[in-house]
This record gives structure tokens, C-alpha cells and sequence, in this order.
């Protein structure tokens, strides 16, 4: 029997795909940029080099999961700020598309372009159902300030057969990523329960010591326990700061990392005399992410296609929650 096939649109440097090729699963993913496309290439997923806008579900007429994470820029809180501005407008756009409008045509009234590919996996989606061939399963995600649309998103799915877990805001130290960072995600099934995955361990609370929490979840996993550095350091991050130094944060190695972004070189690492120490390699950055070691980062941006990405530790629980393994998906067996 052939391998379930996922389709990812905005596919990056290969996240979720990493995680979905360790569960079994047959992944090609769409990606615009070509430092993305290199490194995707060097890892040996399968790639469409393409503006997901010119594509649609006929171009893979075997996949039966569709998944994409699109860009995030206009919507973070480090970014243009745009999408945020927009989220009336779009979520107003994914209402007219669920009564079955073309709206492609209008989102040049949107401050940013990028703001509008948060409503390609709608179109793909609705396109399927068109076709007769509705995805059997939907993964998204997106920064938190998505949430509302993936909310709207929902009662379209909803509305059109599928089973929809509550989107949800996940934090990702509770699946064991070395890294505080939060993704909305949204989940559904056709004519199938589903459900998010739930924690496995527990959230990072500045003060609150790791044994502390919940016993039947493990402790979150510090910076120390992933990076290969001979002595304990602290990171200054400038993340979130708006440049002002009297916000700048400060972590330990014996904490998670403040959310990897593509300006993670930025971050100043001292030792506990203060002394200055290198700053994060882009290796290091990507095991912070959970992507392997000696993942064979390529082309430019490098930083940037590592910031961006989901963490496959992540991407991989989200799966597991929704369709199992690809053996379980292909033989109906995944809880």
C-alpha cells in the first residue's frame, strides 16, 4: 500500500515535513524562496518551487492531508504589524469565500500582500470540496495573532463536514522543545473526532524551578540539555523589546530559549562573570528548534528559514494528535 500523502503548503525549510517523513508519511511541500528550497533539497524532502497561489489540489490528486504554516511576518508582533491590522478584513474575506466568492482579485486591499496567503489553505480546501475530493485531514498553524482567523476558518470546516478541534494556542516547552515559543494551531478531520495533542510537559514559569508543576508531566528541557557548550551562560535577548535596553530579557542555560527568530544572532550569550561568549551558531539555533543535528542548512538566510520554521518536535505531536502514524492513518487505526 502506497504511503499517505501530505500536501504542505508555505513549506519552509521542512519543519513539519521532517516530522511527517519520521512518522511515515509521503510529504511534498510549496516553497517560494530559494534558500528554503536548498536546504530542503539538501535534507532530501520533496519540494514544488512555486508561489502556492498558482497551485490548487488538482496538482496533487493523491494527497489526502493538507497542511501549511504561511508566512507570519505581517502578523507578528516583531513584523509590519499589518495582518494585525487586517484581521476584520480577512476574516470578513474567509466568510465571502465560504459562500463560494473568488476573492482573490480584492486582496490588493490589504495594506500587504503576504497578509492575504493566510487564505490559501481555505482556497485549496474549498477547491477540494468542489472537486468531490475533500482533504480527509487539515493542519495549520500560524503566530497567535492568527487565532481568530483559523476561529473563522473552523466554522467553515464545521460547516462543511468536518470535525474541528478547537483551535488553540500551544506553548511549545510543553512538547519538550528547548524553546519558549507559541503557535495557534488548528486541526480537523472529515467526519472524524479529533483533537489536539495534550502537553507532555510542563509550562515554563520565570522563578518557578523545573520540578515544580504537574507530576504526570515531565520537566521542560533547558538550552543546557541540547547545546553542546562547556560551561553554564545566560542569553540577553532583545526579542519583543522594541530596542530598548532596559527590556531586554535574560535567560540561564538552565532555562528554555526565548523564541528563535531570524535575528537570534542578535542575542548577546555571557558567562556568569559576564564575560562574552559566541553568540548562537546557526546550528545551534536549529537544534533550539528541534530540527536535527547537522541538519544541512543551505543557501542564504539561513537564520531567517530556522526563525521561521515550526519546531518538528512540535509539528510532530501535532500530527501524531491528528492522524498517527502514517501506518495507523493508511489502516484507519490512529486514536
Amino acid at each position: 500500500m502506497p504511503r499517505p500523502e501530505i500536501v504542505d503548503l508555505f513549506a519552509g525549510p521542512g519543519g513539519l515535513d521532517v516530522a511527517a517523513r519520521d512518522l511515515g508519511y509521503e510529504v511534498t511541500g510549496i516553497e517560494f524562496d530559494q534558500d528554503a528550497c536548498d536546504t530542503r533539497t539538501a535534507a532530501g524532502l520533496l519540494t514544488l518551487q512555486g508561489d502556492v497561489r498558482d497551485f490548487g489540489p488538482h496538482k496533487f490528486p493523491n494527497a489526502t492531508v493538507l497542511a501549511g504554516g504561511p508566512p507570519c511576518q505581517t502578523f507578528t508582533v516583531a513584523g509590519s504589524g499589518a495582518g494585525r491590522r487586517a484581521l476584520d478584513e480577512v476574516i470578513e474575506f474567509v466568510k465571502r469565500m465560504a459562500r463560494g466568492e473568488d476573492v482573490r482579485s480584492q486582496l490588493a486591499v490589504l495594506d500587504d500582500e503576504r497578509t492575504g496567503l493566510v487564505l490559501e489553505p481555505l482556497r485549496w480546501a474549498l477547491e477540494a470540496m468542489r472537486d468531490g475530493r475533500p482533504y480527509e485531514a487539515i493542519i495549520l498553524e500560524q503566530v497567535p495573532a492568527v487565532l481568530p482567523v483559523w476561529e473563522e476558518y473552523a466554522k467553515v470546516l464545521s460547516a462543511n463536514g468536518y470535525w474541528v478541534a478547537k483551535p488553540k494556542v500551544l506553548h511549545t516547552e510543553q512538547f519538550g522543545v528547548p524553546q519558549t515559543r507559541r503557535r495557534a494551531i488548528l486541526v480537523a478531520r472529515l467526519n472524524r473526532i479529533v483533537e489536539l495533542p495534550s502537553p507532555t510537559h510542563r509550562m515554563y514559569r520565570k522563578g518557578v524551578p523545573r520540578d515544580h508543576g504537574d507530576p504526570r508531566l515531565a520537566p521542560w528541557v533547558p538550552m543546557s540539555a541540547v547545546l553542546d557548550r562547556p560551561a553554564p551562560f545566560e542569553v540577553i535577548s532583545n526579542y519583543g523589546t522594541g530596542g530598548d535596553p532596559k527590556s531586554r530579557g535574560r535567560r540561564s542555560s538552565d532555562e528554555p530559549a526565548f523564541t528563535v527568530t531570524g535575528k537570534v544572532s542578535r542575542n548577546r550569550v555571557v558567562g556568569r562573570d559576564g564575560a562574552e561568549l559566541p553568540r548562537f551558531s546557526e546550528a545551534e539555533a536549529g537544534i533550539l528548534q528541534t530540527f536535527p543535528a547537522g541538519y544541512p542548512w543551505s543557501g542564504r538566510a539561513i537564520a531567517q528559514q530556522i526563525g521561521n520554521a515550526i519546531p518538528p518536535l512540535l509539528g510532530r505531536a501535532v500530527l501524531t494528535a491528528a492522524l498517527g502514524t502514517a501506518e495507523d492513518y493508511a489502516t484507519g487505526g490512529e486514536s
